[in-house]
């Protein structure tokens, strides 16, 4: 009789199932969504393990909805101190990290970087001298940031046969490009003019990245999740061995759909029932990109109305937890205008919520307009 098998057997038997709200308070306490809290924006950009940051904006609204009495001037101190910057990591795409996270983690995400490239201009560089391109890339925009169009003419004059755009994103690829000031900082405009991570924040990236540990703080921010969750928030493939390496320190749930979920053991798992107050999340917020199964926070119906087909994901409302519709400020002529586009008939009482939520959001993102007014559209 094998009982090792038996054993097996019976846990998995006995494993508990997480519902949809059970899985949604948790997403929402560890994104520090049920309230707010007080603490620094740099602690809370690396608890979320950086912010989305496609657009130089959203992450303002993103710190502000999970922080009390946030304001701008602390997150642009913060980039314009070097202690955070702006740079492609997970999926490749654009996100606020603190200086320590930028250095720790932006080597165990190489792999992601390179499929991209691959996919998007392999063809353009076959047979060129990648060593010697990273060398001329790295010199010039340690010289003087730069934008990618100025990197790609610049590149263009010693490889004068190659696509410019596919040399600057090559060296986007291989090197880690920070994102200079003005950009991304609030109430200012810029072009995006990059240089190294390493000479912008005067250390070099680290050698020996831990996976564990980014599995774990992961799991921290995000969990439970499954292991192709954490695959399409980070954009890395096959995780299952790490996982499985972490298994005796991790506990393990089943999803409604029988799918293994992990998660840390003393993580937060607040009740199903847990009030979730109002929420406005700007544009690309981390909370909708961070799991293969995104129902935990968005209905599959919604998903069209947010996910556009040019690649916005919109600023979204959470009522009672979850996505229920989205939302703009338009300013002009000293007034500023906040819409309500709900996806479901609201309330009075959820109107009203929202309401006093709205009146603060205007006050943070328009204090120069005279007249703030909200709109609902059903």
């Amino acid at each position: 009789m094998n009982t090792g098998k038996k054993k097996a057997a019976s846990t998995e038997a006995n494993r508990e199932t997480l519902g949809k709200r059970a899985l949604n308070r948790a997403l929402l306490e560890r994104q520090l969504l049920l309230r707010r809290v007080n603490l620094p924006a740099l602690e809370v950009i690396e608890h979320l393990v950086g912010l989305q940051a496609q657009a130089p904006n959203p992450p303002y609204y993103g710190l502000w909805t999970r922080i009390e009495g946030f304001q701008q001037e602390e997150l642009s101190r913060l980039l314009e101190e070097r202690k955070a910057v702006r740079i492609a990591m997970m999926r490749s795409t654009i996100h606020l990290m603190s200086a320590r996270d930028c250095l720790e983690l932006r080597p165990l995400l190489q792999s992601v970087h390179d499929r991209g490239y691959t996919g998007a201009y392999g063809k353009s560089l076959a047979n060129i001298d990648a060593q010697a391109l990273a060398t001329a890339g790295r010199a010039l925009v340690e010289a003087k940031p730069m934008t990618f169009s100025e990197l790609g003419k610049q590149l263009s004059e010693e490889w004068p046969d190659r696509d410019p755009e596919a040399l600057s994103a090559a060296i986007r690829t291989m090197l880690p490009l920070v994102q200079v000031p003005p950009r991304g900082l609030w109430g200012q405009s810029g072009q995006a003019a990059h240089t190294s991570a390493e000479l912008w924040l005067g250390s070099s990236l680290s050698t020996e990245p831990k996976l564990a540990i980014m599995i774990q703080r992961y799991l921290s921010a995000f969990g439970p999740a499954s292991v192709k969750d954490m695959q399409a928030w980070s954009g890395l493939t096959r995780l299952r061995e790490a996982f499985e390496q972490l298994r005796p320190s991790l506990i393990c749930f089943r999803d409604e759909h029988g799918i293994e979920l992990f998660d840390l053991p003393d993580a937060p798992r607040p009740d199903p029932s847990s009030i979730s107050p109002p929420r406005f999340l700007g544009e690309f917020d981390n909370v909708l990109l961070s799991h293969a199964d995104r129902t935990r926070i968005i209905d599959d119906a919604y998903r069209n109305r947010v996910f556009t087909k040019n690649g916005i994901i919109r600023s979204v409302i959470l009522v009672d937890g979850f996505v229920s519709g989205i939302w703009h400020i338009k300013r002009g002529s000293g007034t500023a205008t906040l819409t309500i586009e709900s996806f479901r008939r609201l309330s009075s009482e959820e109107q009203g919520e929202l309401a006093i939520e709205g009146a603060k959001l205007l006050k943070f993102a328009a204090v120069d307009e005279h007249t703030h007014d909200i709109q609902f559209l059903a």
